[in-house]
């Protein structure tokens, strides 16, 4: 596509994100759901500008040592811890364990959420991405993410299956841990900025100093064209994160689609009627659908819609479909992704992101165990040539 046409399709996407979230606003319920689709906009324009993904960040270092996706990641944890402390300072000013902040995501921590992570890291490297960048990327092209939302789709209802046994064996009686209840706001704070300044170290420690080799980048060229510096990536998804839970809730990509397989599964009587504690619990929780429209649901709009009007912009959109082994790769990792995410409670933002700024240790447990599964996935795929 012709660039001067390409990018004046993108400006018509902004001009429609902007005119429907206007739209939406014209009352109290709505307007929840414009700030959603706005934030959700925004997100998606920093995922694919900053190439901000779990996996491609974590294989960029493991291949080739290249630490400016991890940066990226530590930077956003690091910064999100700081702005979630704010705001959970106003709204629990005495940290208790058995007073969780309204909304966090702030797990249960057990063996469940340690294999649902791993599933799901397995997944990602599997599928070639989490589940957030197949979003991002879907709006870049890349057509074969269909496929790996649509197994995504069939691990959620594998996923409703096998709740009521993991729940009532295990899951009922793990503890949501909470790092600020347990220690109070400021040693928590040093315990996690430590946790992440010693992972920032061993990465730097290893990692290959680039070759540059590009001139300085002239402003237009520095927003819409080259990949923006990890940490204003970082910071800028922290600052998004902050926002949408001071004002809606923490930032998840999954509880859409969940609420949509579990809803179609109800009516097709391939989920359970009753899902025992799933309602007990916290996370991206995958409801019965009552509304067209969810917060999530626009989110998750605004996010693929966003990401390509900026592939638009930076001459990035290339359509593209896999071969047969690619799809059924996408197919395979997108099902353990999504028995995963509905299991763990949520996905690399939901429990990773969003838990470990709010103080989780459900977040840590999935940060671990989810790198576990993507290295096992790669080293995997790396021996049979893949």
């Amino acid at each position: 596509m012709p660039i001067l046409a390409s990018r004046s399709l993108s400006l018509l996407i902004v001009a429609a994100l902007i005119a429907w979230g206007i739209w939406l606003a014209q009352d109290a319920a709505g307007r929840v759901l414009s700030f959603s689709l706005l934030t959700g906009s925004a997100f998606g324009i920093v995922l694919q500008r900053g190439r901000f993904c779990f996996l491609c960040n974590l294989r960029d270092f493991v291949e080739r040592r290249d630490a400016a996706g991890l940066v990226a990641i530590l930077s956003a944890l690091a910064a999100g811890i700081v702005l979630y402390q704010v705001i959970l300072g106003a709204w629990v000013p005495v940290p208790q364990p058995d007073r969780l902040p309204p909304g966090a995501h702030i797990g249960p921590v057990g063996l469940v959420l340690a294999a649902a992570a791993f599933a799901f890291g397995l997944g990602m490297a599997i599928s070639g991405s989490c589940l957030s960048a197949h979003l991002y990327r879907l709006g870049e092209g890349a057509f074969g993410s269909i496929v790996a939302l649509a197994g995504a789709g069939l691990g959620f209802l594998l996923g409703f299956s096998t709740w009521n046994f993991l729940y009532t064996s295990t899951v009922f009686n793990d503890p949501p841990l909470w790092l600020p209840g347990i220690f109070g706001y400021a040693a928590a704070l040093g315990i996690s900025l430590s946790a992440l300044g010693l992972i920032a170290f061993l990465v730097l420690r290893r990692a290959q100093r680039p070759e540059n080799g590009l001139s300085p980048p002239q402003p237009f060229e520095a927003i819409f064209i080259r990949r923006w510096p990890p940490v204003i990536t970082g910071l800028l998804v922290a600052v998004i994160g902050a926002i949408a839970y001071l004002r809606v809730a923490p930032l998840g990509v999954t509880a859409e689609l969940g609420s949509l397989v579990r809803t179609a599964g109800l009516s097709a009587g391939l989920v359970p009627e009753t899902l025992v504690g799933l309602d007990t619990v916290r996370g991206c929780l995958s409801a019965v659908k009552t509304a067209v429209l969810s917060p999530n649901g626009v989110f998750v709009i605004g996010l693929v819609l966003a990401s390509l009007s900026s592939a638009l912009a930076s001459g990035q959109f290339r359509p593209s479909w896999p071969n047969a082994g690619g799809l059924a790769a996408r197919f395979a990792g997108g099902v353990l992704m999504g028995w995963g995410a509905m299991t763990g409670l949520g996905c690399t933002v939901g429990v990773l992101l969003s838990g470990i700024q709010a103080g989780a240790v459900s977040g840590w447990v999935f940060l671990i165990s989810a790198t576990a599964g993507a290295l096992a996935g790669l080293t995997g795929l790396r021996r049979l040539g893949a």
